[in-house]
């Protein structure tokens, strides 16, 4: 005899007797079942109510967000059939044909089933909004890509379509171990900090690296026969072409690991060896750091503070990319977030999210660039914008125009330093005259490793090491200089970066070598003469404040001459 809904929720004890009577009374004044009057009286979750009639009805429950469908199964089912009776094959069983369905009496779309596909046809049960998605995913979405699927649980137990184990056959994709082996290498990289992770083929094995603090550490790797199910694992997480394996690819993941929500920014490029994947960890939460805390020295807050505070004009920073350019801005919009002030941002993508300021992010598959949203901002009455980059002339022409006509403007540049910003602007097309006009200042910056405060120990840096930096043994008399050693705490003696940064402010003259097209080099040597402190004179100064070592000052700021 079947148990009822309710009885099997009381047993798995997601409800207590008094909800389901509640429920009860509720169906019946509504005329719906229990498991939708638990759902209207948001006393279950769907999954709770999906699992407890997949045990009433005798019926395997599928997970559709774990494992994969392999292409074959997928194509079992036409597209239009799979649509018109919203159901996803999951899996062959001997001769029958196992599909996933939402409504567990929906005999009609089984006995037609059998019929068009002239198969025997099991049917599983799958949460309504799961099916949808997996509909999405493997049927009307371009490109055709593998999604994800679940798990067969026709009793207490779920018992899972895919096989495969790492120390024995060779995995799929599908397999349960492949999915958590991804899962645990992303899992592990947010423990350890890392800023991305890179999977990368070799000849004869599958390298995992992390880059934590900006350097990249190898890490124990899966062996070199899970290369395509681990890479094809990303791909389907990232929503990208599975079939496609000759061109760049971009996606995105999102994905919960110890219940918080973490965005990756992924990115395919096709290697001799098999196509590498970089996954840069976006944490929604852990960029927002206050002004004070990025690592300005003193007199260059007080400037910084000062410049961001004028009511137009544009203030670009400078530097590669991870030079920590997204979260100096984000630092100074937190700042400058008012009640009485609107903010708009066009970023490619949202890093972190912003409460109070209005976000769009660039969409270049529908024509939505930086250009774009940056003229359509304009009609919104913004007093302060932010572009997340500009990269072509007409994105530099339109922020210049908003900079002129009584706009803040904040973006960002590709350029080694400050001074080079101006002669990049003008070397996209943009007229000199507007560059001068327009500039209210260019911050350079780079992130720079932490000693560790636990393990660093003095020593006397040899006069070679100390004239590398622009420093003499005269100048350090009476300063500890520290270097790293390597302890438990931290990772080869260093624990934590911070930002070094030379701020240019436009003045009178640098308009004018601006306006005259004057070379970087001319630019730099009259910024430094008005006082710009430069990014290897503000490493120092963190050297000398026990903060960091030379070597790290040679590898952020000038490693070429280091490595000569």
């Amino acid at each position: 005899m079947k148990k009822k809904v309710g009885e099997i929720l009381l047993e798995k004890g997601w409800v207590t007797e008094e909800q389901v009577q509640k429920a009860l009374s509720y169906g019946k004044a509504e005329n719906c079942r229990i498991g939708e009057a638990l759902l209207n009286l948001e006393i279950c979750s769907q999954e709770q109510v999906t699992r407890a009639l997949a045990i009433h009805f005798q019926l395997p429950f599928a997970n559709l967000g774990k494992h994969v469908i392999p292409q074959e199964i997928i194509d079992a089912v036409p597209k239009d059939v799979a649509l018109e009776h919203r159901i996803i094959p999951v899996a062959r069983k001997g001769r029958s044909l196992v599909i996933a369905l939402s409504d567990p009496l929906d005999f009609f779309a089984l006995d037609n089933l059998r019929f068009i596909l002239s198969t025997e046809v099991d049917c599983a049960l799958a949460m309504p909004d799961a099916v949808d998605e997996a509909l999405d995913d493997y049927y009307r979405l371009a490109g055709g890509y593998d999604s994800v699927l679940g798990e067969d649980a026709g009793s207490d137990e779920d018992v899972e379509f895919g096989r495969g184990d790492y120390s024995g056959e060779d995995g799929d994709a599908n397999d349960a171990p492949v999915i958590k082996l991804v899962h645990m290498i992303i899992a592990n990289a947010l423990k350890a900090g890392a800023s991305d992770i890179h999977v990368e083929p070799m000849e004869h094995h599958l390298q995992v690296r992390y880059r934590i603090d900006g350097v990249c550490q190898i890490m124990d790797s899966p062996p070199k026969k899970l290369q395509g199910p681990v890479l094809s694992r990303v791909k389907i997480m990232a929503r990208m072409d599975m079939a496609e394996k000759r061109r760049p690819q971009d996606g995105r993941i999102k994905i919960k690991i110890s219940g918080k929500e973490i965005d990756l920014r992924v990115s395919v490029i096709p290697t001799v060896h098999g196509e590498s994947i970089v996954m840069r960890i976006l944490d929604k939460d852990a960029g927002l750091v206050d002004l004070e805390k990025l690592g300005f020295h003193e007199s260059d807050l007080k400037r910084f503070n000062r410049i961001i505070k004028r009511p137009n004009g544009i203030f670009l920073v400078t530097g590669p990319t991870g030079s920590g350019k997204t979260t100096t801005l984000y630092s100074a919009l937190m700042n400058l977030n008012k009640p009485d002030t609107k903010i708009i941002t066009a970023e490619h993508p949202i890093e972190y999210n912003l409460t109070g300021i209005n976000q769009a992010e660039v969409r270049h598959e529908i024509g939505l660039d930086f250009s774009r949203i940056l003229r359509a901002m304009m009609r919104q009455a913004p007093n302060i914008i932010l572009v997340g980059e500009i990269r072509d002339r007409e994105t530099a022409d339109t922020a210049i125009q908003a900079a002129l006509t009584g706009h803040l403007v904040f973006s960002t540049l590709h350029t080694n330093d400050a001074p080079s910003a101006l002669t990049r602007l003008i070397d996209m097309g943009v007229k000199p005259f507007l560059v001068a006009s327009a500039v209210l200042s260019i911050m350079g910056q780079r992130l720079i490793r932490k000693l560790c405060s636990t393990c660093k120990e003095t020593y006397e840096p040899a006069e070679t090491e100390l004239r590398m930096i622009g420093l003499t043994t005269s100048e350090i008399q009476g300063q500890q200089i520290y270097r790293p050693v390597g302890c438990d705490k931290c990772s080869g003696g260093y624990k934590g970066r911070l930002g070094i940064y030379e701020l240019l402010e436009m003045s009178s003259d640098l308009r004018d070598l601006t306006f005259k097209k004057s070379v970087s080099k001319d630019l730099r040597n009259k910024a430094r003469s008005e006082g710009m402190v430069t990014l290897q004179e503000d490493a120092v100064r963190k050297l000398l404040a026990g903060v960091t070592s030379v070597e790290e000052i040679l590898r952020v700021t000038h490693s070429s001459e280091f490595a000569g």
